[in-house]
């Protein structure tokens, strides 16, 4: 028989059982050999009471004759009970039944009568008698007073094997317990083999990129490995579908990277085209011609530098094993002197009401870019005449609560602001609410993106909501 032919769950049921079966049927063979002794040990004990109360009531003080023995034993002596007493040199004197003594053969060689000589008592099981041709259960004493062997025997018949057979009850009983188990471990292996092959199912189906959308993996069992095999195929229906998901916005990412760099490339080639065409141009078309292509150049300068800046927040665990204590309050000034001609060229103000130390741990880059970009954002769509407004304070709660406190934020302007439906999707890469004004303001429609993936690197939570007034407000934390 091929054993590998079978499930994991037949080979563990043939297995289990074969061992339960040999372990029962040592046990049964054991407990009937046992109980079997026990009813041979009670039975012999009986005989040898009949012996000691026969040297009690007749053999002690007295020598008794043929009669009295034979009356006796018709008295007090079991149906079919046959006595003998035999001298240690093996010469019978007495025999209930048989009263040829002199035909009798020497009994010394007897073994229930070796026993008593050598240990005072004996008994044999199922003997034959030489004397009288049948089978017998014998038990022997060792008189040592009147230096006889007293040995009374009872006839190994039906119904003597019929008392000293086992008890056939815990035999039906362990029967039933062997049909009762099987039938549980049947179904315990069934349901495991059952797990197992549509675990195997599977597999295969995965390593051969197959749909495992299939109705015989839609069930398993109700039990512990049923419940962890329908928790790896969702889990891995989940991580399909998010690689799915990565791949379209990889493809998204894509096509809106080379739809950004089409544009500025496209513009540099047709104004450095014309200039190389028409080489005898005025110098102040050329001066323009040559301005439109560094603006158009840094342009590409900052889309590169954007999506350099998502790439490393991508890789995330890198970016934060540079983790240092960084002073927003210092920082933001920083950013304020970087854009202080912009902010005047459109009559705006920066209203810093920062504390004068506001530490967090992270990392500087992406530090910046949060506050960089915001600022840039609004610089660029907020409208002329408008204030930016920059706010923080501690969380109070987390003090209370015992948890590393948080810096919460609010960066507003009092601008235009945008339309509700645009909220959910601001922080969307490539998202756009006026595709040609932003082009025109030199947006590469990844600032926010970055804000929100830094801030999320950093442990903190974003959302943004419009002013009452008009403008935009961005409220989010940082662990300080």
């Amino acid at each position: 028989m091929n054993y590998r032919r079978f499930s994991v769950g037949q080979r563990l049921y043939l297995s289990v059982m074969a061992v339960f079966l040999l372990f029962t049927a040592g046990f049964i063979v054991f407990q009937q050999i046992r109980e079997r002794q026990y009813k041979v040990e009670l039975f012999n004990t009986r005989l040898q009471d009949f012996n000691r109360l026969l040297y009690v009531d007749l053999l002690k003080d007295s020598v008794v004759s043929d009669s009295q023995l034979q009356a006796y034993v018709k008295q007090r002596g079991a149906k079919g009970l046959r006595l003998t007493l035999i001298r240690p040199n093996g010469q019978v004197v007495f025999d209930n039944i048989r009263k040829d003594y002199a035909n009798f053969s020497n009994h010394a060689n007897r073994p229930e009568v070796r026993q008593a000589l050598d240990k005072g008592q004996g008994y044999t099981v199922d003997r034959s008698s030489k004397t009288l041709k049948g089978y017998y259960f014998y038990s022997a004493t060792y008189l040592k007073k009147p230096n006889v062997v007293v040995r009374s025997a009872m006839p190994y018949d039906n119904n003597l094997v019929r008392t000293l057979s086992a008890d056939s009850h815990f035999l039906w009983f362990a029967l039933l317990a062997i049909a009762i188990l099987t039938w549980v471990l049947y179904r315990f292996t069934h349901r495991l083999g059952q797990n197992i092959t549509n675990l195997q199912t599977f597999a295969k189906r995965v390593d051969h990129n197959e749909s495992v959308d299939t109705e015989d993996l839609v069930e398993f069992p109700n039990d512990e490995l049923g419940e962890i095999a329908e928790r790896i195929i969702k889990l891995y229906k989940k991580l399909q579908s998010t690689q799915k998901e990565q791949d379209i916005l990889k493809r998204q990412l894509t096509q809106n990277v080379a739809h950004e760099l089409k544009t500025p490339v496209a513009s540099i080639q047709g104004y450095l085209e014309t200039l190389i065409n028409n080489p005898q141009a005025p110098e102040a078309t050329k001066k323009q011609f040559i301005d439109r292509c560094y603006a158009q150049s840094q342009r590409l300068t900052s889309l590169l530098r954007d999506i350099s800046t998502l790439n490393r927040i991508d890789d995330a665990p890198d970016l934060m094993g540079t983790s240092e204590l960084v002073d927003i309050a210092e920082l933001v000034k920083g950013i304020e002197n970087d854009v202080h001609l912009q902010l005047q060229e459109r009559g705006m103000t920066f209203c810093n009401q920062l504390p004068e130390r506001v530490t967090v741990h992270g990392n500087r880059s992406l530090l910046y870019s949060v506050f960089r970009n915001l600022t840039d954002n609004a610089i660029n769509y907020a409208g002329e005449n408008t204030t930016i407004t920059l706010r923080a304070k501690l969380d109070e709660d987390d003090s209370i609560a015992g948890l590393p406190q948080r810096w919460r934020f609010t960066f507003s302007d009092n601008g235009i602001g945008v339309s509700p439906e645009h909220l959910p999707r601001l922080f969307e890469r490539f998202y756009r609410v006026d595709k040609g004004r932003s082009r025109k303001m030199g947006g590469t429609g990844l600032g926010l993106a970055i804000v929100k993936n830094a801030v999320l690197l950093h442990g903190g939570t974003i959302y943004v909501d419009n002013n009452p007034n008009g403008g935009l407000c961005f409220h989010f934390t940082l662990n300080e």
